[in-house]
């Protein structure tokens, strides 16, 4: 059988995303896995995500720019005038995940390049994790289509440091 065909049988909410939200979240899925393999050594983590941006700085590999658009997306996402949105919440942050300093990030209180890289990498990190661990089907995926984008803008940007094979 079909998966795309069973999904939209049976998951609430799945046969009312567009065929770009539906592509947005099958190419997240891929970049994730794929970025986790190569740039985390398959030990995925926000502490990872963190060390892995400050080598990037120290080795003189991080360029912000290609970032930056995502970047302001989520800060204006989950901060509006300096007050946390309701979407904030809906990210799980939890104290492993560098909540301090993700949160500094989205306030701008923080501007370090590496530690804006690893706050934007940790958001896309907790993105996966609600996808993955079914937070995101109480509400049938609805609405994540800029979500994703940037997630995956982010994930071929990190990508191209990385270095592919």
């Amino acid at each position: 059988m079909n998966p795309i065909l069973w999904l939209e049988q049976n998951a609430p909410g799945f046969d009312a995303l567009s065929e770009e939200e539906r592509a947005a979240i099958t190419h997240f899925a891929l970049l994730w896995s794929f970025f986790e393999a190569r740039a985390l050594s398959t030990r995925g983590s926000s502490h990872a995500i963190l060390a892995l941006t400050h080598e990037w700085l120290a080795q003189g590999r991080l360029a912000t720019e290609p970032f930056s658009e995502s970047l302001l997306y989520f800060q204006q996402r989950y901060y509006s005038n300096g007050v946390e949105t309701d979407y904030l919440s809906g990210l799980n942050l939890r104290r492993s995940d560098c909540r301090d300093l993700v949160h500094a990030v989205l306030k701008g209180e923080n501007t370090n390049p590496a530690d804006c890289v690893a706050a934007l990498l940790i958001i896309v990190y907790r993105l996966r994790n609600n996808l993955f661990h079914g937070a995101k089907w109480a509400y049938g995926i609805q609405g994540q289509l800029n979500n994703f984008t940037h997630a995956n803008a982010s994930l071929m940007n990190a990508l191209s440091i990385v270095g592919l094979p």
